[in-house]
């Protein structure tokens, strides 16, 4: 068998599942039910966010507060300030792909 095979969970419980960490990339599937999210902390790679279903609330550096929807994808660049949650009523999916991945990035 050539491919890898990787699943990841399909429920609405918060789940934060590093699914491949690998030389090339960092793949993250996140769910977040209201007020959930993660710590405030800085993006490590170029991070890009796919929203799979829910309402993305997200704060970076010194904005104000920004709303992205299903099928908006952000990119994001290195050494961002994150604030990542969900202030919604639906539950948040979102897909998170760091690239390079964080141990192979090449800091100026």
């Amino acid at each position: 068998m050539v491919e890898q095979v990787f699943n990841y969970s399909v429920s609405d419980d918060k789940a934060v599942e590093k699914i491949i960490m690998d030389e090339n990339i960092n793949y993250i599937h996140m769910v977040f039910n209201k007020n959930e999210g993660l710590p405030e902390h800085y993006s490590n790679s170029n991070v890009y966010m796919t929203i799979v279903r829910g309402i993305l609330s997200i704060q970076l550096n010194d904005q104000e507060i920004h709303e992205y929807t299903k099928g908006d994808i952000l990119k994001i660049p290195y050494q961002t300030k994150m604030n990542v949650n969900n202030l919604n009523d639906s539950t948040l999916e979102l897909i998170v792909i760091k690239a390079p991945a964080p141990g192979n990035l090449k800091k100026s």
